[in-house]
């Protein structure tokens, strides 16, 4: 297992640490590779860290001709949907950052799940020429459930099988999703977890716990254990306030 490191921040800073985890470590991958994969995660934190990483301060910190982007996860809606993942980070980085519109590879949230989970799975084999997938850098929040992407608890093949993508369904609206899985996940070089707010507190000392052996459970943020990278733990003080008793 990967001993992941954890980072506890300041309540509001959550952005400004993962931005600087960012550029950190996207330099140094196109430094060694002259490219580098990155996975975006959807929701309100990663927003403030997308906006930041386009802003004057931070946007030229980055080759982002040498950046492919894709995405952890999708809810089923049209690209121009505001619940879309990919619509969001079209507002807040896409536009506003010289990224080649070849190396966005978005999920087609608009075509059925399973649809949209097979031709994700082809579009991670061509980038990989036949490989399975090996993302860079994955960048994940977690939800007050101790969901991760669109892995839930009871989602099918949470703990097995040999997909990469897979439909899913969110007892939230909008239900129907398509995820990576944690095949796809744990194959990463890098992986960032987000976490803040008081209410992902219970679910993240579930979490410590589970990675710590002290506990034993299906929370789908436990298991994210990349087999050959890194795992870091960016936490807000309101979120570790549970967790770090």
């Amino acid at each position: 297992m990967t001993a992941p490191t954890w980072r506890v921040v300041d309540e509001g800073a959550i952005a400004r640490a993962a931005a600087g985890e960012v550029v950190r470590s996207v330099r140094k991958i196109v430094a060694e590779r002259n490219d580098c994969s990155v996975v975006l995660a959807g929701g309100n934190t990663p927003r403030e860290l997308y906006s930041l990483l386009a802003s004057d301060s931070y946007r030229s910190l980055i080759d982002w001709s040498r950046v492919s982007l894709f995405w952890s996860d999708e809810r089923c809606v049209p690209p121009d949907d505001p619940a879309s993942n990919y619509s969001m980070v079209r507002e807040t980085l896409i536009s506003r950052v010289p990224v080649a519109p070849n190396s966005v590879h978005r999920m087609r949230g608009e075509l059925p799940p399973e649809e949209a989970a097979t031709l994700y799975t082809e579009q991670i084999a061509a980038f990989f020429q036949g490989s399975g997938p090996k993302f860079d850098l994955i960048l994940l929040g977690m939800g007050a459930d101790g969901h991760t992407a669109s892995l839930f608890p009871d989602t099918p093949y949470l703990t097995g099988g040999e997909r990469y993508v897979v439909p899913t369904e969110s007892p939230l609206p909008p239900h129907q999703r398509v995820t990576l899985t944690l095949k796809s996940i744990n194959a990463a070089g890098n992986v960032i977890f987000m976490v803040q707010g008081r209410s992902k507190a219970p679910a993240l000392a579930r979490v410590r716990a589970t990675i710590g052996g002290q506990e034993t459970g299906l929370l789908p943020a436990a298991l994210v254990n990349p087999t050959r990278g890194s795992l870091l733990w960016l936490v807000d003080s309101a979120a570790a306030g549970e967790s770090s008793r």
